[in-house]
């Protein structure tokens, strides 16, 4: 970068830096977004293909969750970046449609670089869109239908279709009853408002069974067993100790040597270690707790003091695990051996160790707080139950948003069909420059619609003229059924999602839109890097993704 003076050239930046500005600028970041959303379109919707995805060390992920697809990937462009966190704020905040938000950023975009080659300035564009996203909320607002918290079978429906398309159709059934019977169990009222903590849902994934095996447990389960097999297999009426810090000798946290030159002083060395070791247990056995959940290690004669004591305990707990104890039980994460007091301790009615399918898990019930529940679900192999945890989490998330704001749409792309049309309307009461954004602005909410019959073979122009005809007819809830390729009532088809579904995702992908849109100079430094900086000269569209 160089500035001249008096003919004289005047160096701003070092060298190895880059610089792209005006509208190269604008079209790197813009194909960049666009290439981003190109490799998760075609996982959008019910026959949407899947992804693998190896990464270094050769693990392998079978998806179509386009937040996943997104997070396993190896991108380097900050603009591409910037979609990345469009999918991962929507899977934050609903847990699905996050190959919607994705794919509408890439097509917003799109719609963008063609008012730009039209000499339509960015930040004309900019308010265009915003205006058009806030008209959508308020379109949104009038095809949304009510839903009760205590309407099972409107929730199973929410879940079932969370579920569709992601390799578990055959048993959605099963697994939508699992997933409301598990979020209502959680759901309680803060401040006159009803609220699904879904952190209080906890998923163990057991390989090896049918899915139809998966059940509910009124409580939480430990992947973990007894550390010695003479400890108790159950324990009632339960004092949970909860621990971070280890059973064991404490090492000293530097190198040291100890002589030793006689039989009598080894013997020595090792009475006083075994005694270090019993003043621990001691002090676990002497505050009352007849169960321990270790997070680090437990020495093997801590061990036999506690199993004679009739202690249950488990180590190499999770810290995740212990979280969940602790607000389950009542318990306090202990840091430090020499603090615990009878205060400390949690409570539940019974800690059993059962046999699941081959495995041996900790099951903790009759809990403190009884808002606490675990899912476990069953699958052929580890890749299948890794998908299923997928598709499960997102459907309790949709049932938990359904819960909490009690409003819902159709889907199948009736709701994009009906803003399409609707802010097309509202374009021409506009004047300026501001009216073509929006009416670019309902064009690309067709690529929703258009992109579920790509997926599904069928002819897209085919398929947004009959939507487009439903809608104007007065049909809200018209959209495309993928598996006969009719257009049809969706409601009554039972394809509904909650409306923060779209709401987020349109928000989302507008705001990302509107802050690459406004880049005009993107400077890329190689100070502080371990690499060379990323070259952003020449964005391919089927750039490297990294798998």
């Amino acid at each position: 970068m160089a500035g001249q003076m008096a003919g004289q050239p005047i160096y701003i930046l070092g060298e190895g830096n880059q610089r792209n500005r005006g509208r190269d600028a604008q079209s790197n970041n813009i194909m960049a977004g666009k290439a981003v959303a190109n490799a998760v379109r075609t996982t959008l919707g019910p026959k949407g293909m899947d992804k693998m995805l190896v990464d270094g060390m050769g693990d392998v992920v079978i998806t179509n969750d386009g937040a996943t697809i997104l997070k396993e990937m190896d991108i380097e462009h900050p603009a591409a970046k910037m979609i990345v966190e469009v999918s991962k704020s929507q899977d934050d905040q609903v847990g699905d449609g996050t190959t919607t938000a994705a794919v509408l950023a890439g097509e917003l975009l799109a719609k963008a670089e063609e008012l730009l080659s039209k000499g339509v300035h960015p930040t004309v564009i900019a308010s265009g869109y915003r205006e058009a996203a806030k008209k959508s909320s308020e379109i949104l607002d009038t095809i949304t239908i009510s839903i009760s918290p205590d309407d099972t079978e409107g929730l199973k429906k929410i879940a079932s279709t969370a579920i569709t398309g992601k390799g578990s159709e055959i048993y959605k059934e099963i697994l939508s009853d699992l997933a409301v019977d598990a979020v209502r169990y959680v759901v309680e009222e803060i401040d006159s408002e009803l609220v699904a903590d879904i952190d209080d849902i906890k998923i163990e994934k057991q390989a090896g069974a049918s899915i139809s095996n998966s059940h509910l447990v009124d409580g939480l389960v430990i992947d973990k067993f007894r550390s010695h097999p003479n400890m108790p297999e159950k324990v009632e009426n339960a004092k949970v100790l909860v621990l971070s810090v280890p059973l064991e000798f404490r090492k000293t946290d530097m190198n040291a040597e100890i002589k030793i030159t006689s039989p009598d002083q080894m013997q020595m060395f090792l009475d006083q270690e075994e005694k270090m070791i019993k003043e621990i247990a001691d002090k676990v056995i002497d505050s009352g707790a007849n169960v321990v959940f270790c997070q680090k290690g437990i020495d093997d004669l801590a061990q036999y003091y506690l199993e004679k004591a009739g202690v249950y305990a488990t180590r190499r707990v999770k810290k995740s695990d212990l979280k969940r104890l602790c607000r389950a039980t009542g318990a306090t994460n202990i840091q430090d051996i020499d603090e615990i007091t009878s205060d400390d301790l949690g409570e539940a009615s019974l800690v059993e160790e059962k046999d699941v399918k081959g495995v041996k898990m900790t099951y903790v019930t009759g809990c403190k707080n009884s808002k606490t529940t675990t899912v476990i679900l069953h699958g052929g192999t580890q890749h299948v139950v890794d998908a299923l945890q997928r598709a499960f989490n997102d459907a309790l998330r949709v049932v938990g948003v359904a819960i909490e704001d009690e409003k819902i749409v159709a889907g199948g792309g009736s709701p994009e069909i009906e803003l399409s049309l609707r802010l097309s309307e509202y374009a021409s009461t506009l004047t300026g420059r501001e009216q073509l954004a929006v009416n670019k602005f309902a064009e690309a909410l067709e690529v929703i619609p258009n992109t579920l019959a790509e997926n599904s073979g069928l002819d897209p122009i085919d398929t947004l003229i009959e939507l487009r005809s439903q809608h104007e007819d007065g049909n809200k809830n018209a959209g495309l059924d993928v598996y006969t390729g009719k257009v049809v009532n969706m409601w009554d088809n039972n394809v509904v999602e909650p409306l923060r579904i779209k709401t987020q995702a349109i928000n989302a992908a507008t705001e990302a839109t509107v802050l690459i849109l406004r880049i005009d100079d993107v400077v890329a430094s190689s100070k502080g890097a371990d690499g060379p900086s990323p070259d952003l000269s020449g964005m391919d569209m089927d750039m490297d993704t990294g798998f």
